[in-house]
């Protein structure tokens, strides 16, 4: 991960923190970032959904995925809207990242009336690359996703994709070449390493090891890139999304724990030393 990479990690953290602290009732301590009020600015013409994902590119703007039309915006570090698209182009949206080439990934999780069930590859401009698999059908072939929820690109170009976002599905990761070809995929649904229910987000460490939010288990698992199962951590909490910097330290998103889905947790933020497993926060 390059070091524009984590810099940028380290302008969209207090944005991440504030979208979780916002819906949060209870929180794993207390906050160590200060919201910035009346950041961004929206024009009274649109109005904020549900945020899923942020992300940035290497110029410090800021890339927002939200339930809401349209659902891509892209503010500079001030907070001023810069571009915004994707209208009636998703079904729900869900994953996103940004590469080191600057190309924004999105993933579309449900389907409905033809759309859907895709991940989308756009220019650091906004101009549509690619829609890989078919549209609007779900399913879990080389072709097809069955709730695609997040994305993350290795050094090589290759793609990886969590996907698993609906009832009864395996639960799995795909892995694509970088010019779109299916190379495998790995997992289904379960309880033991390897198996998933409810793959919720995906990152990648400095090794190139592929590190998957087990949301439903209450874990991370963590893979090579050819799938074989190396380790799971559940010291997260139930994460939701998971972040990894340059220095190898992951972030993980827990919106989900209370004492029913996960007794003994609270949602919030924790962060941690891949290499060592170690809870920092």
């Amino acid at each position: 991960m390059s070091s524009a990479r984590q810099a940028r990690f380290t302008r969209v953290l207090p944005i991440f923190a504030a979208i979780v602290v916002s819906v949060m009732s209870a929180t794993a301590q207390d906050n160590p970032y200060r919201v910035v009020e009346g950041w961004p600015e929206l024009p009274a013409s649109l109005k904020w959904g549900a945020v899923i994902s942020v992300d940035s590119d290497a110029k410090g703007n800021i890339w927002v995925f939200h339930r809401s039309q349209p659902p891509l915006l892209k503010f500079d570090p001030a907070g001023k809207l810069l571009t915004s698209f994707g209208t009636d182009m998703f079904v729900q949206p869900h994953g996103m990242t940004v590469d080191r080439d600057g190309n924004l990934w999105v993933t579309d999780a449900q389907n409905k009336e033809g759309k859907g069930q895709q991940v989308f590859k756009f220019s650091p401009d906004g101009k549509g690359i690619d829609d890989a698999r078919k549209a609007g059908v779900a399913g879990e072939g080389p072709d097809i996703f069955n709730g695609p929820t997040d994305v993350v690109i290795g050094r090589n170009g290759d793609i990886f994709v969590s996907d698993g976002h609906v009832a009864n599905s395996n639960g799995r990761v795909v892995k694509f070449s970088n010019d779109g070809k299916f190379i495998k995929a790995w997992g289904k649904k379960g309880t033991g390493p390897g198996e998933f229910d409810t793959p919720h987000s995906i990152a990648m460490d400095s090794r190139g090891r592929i590190f998957v939010a087990d949301r439903g288990n209450n874990r991370i698992q963590i893979f090579d890139q050819e799938g074989r199962f190396l380790d799971q951590w559940k010291q997260f909490g139930r994460p939701s999304g998971v972040f990894i910097d340059q220095k190898d330290v992951i972030y993980v998103a827990d919106s989900q724990s209370n004492a029913t889905q996960n007794p003994g947790f609270k949602r919030g933020i924790r962060s941690g030393a891949p290499r060592t497993a170690r809870l920092r926060r």
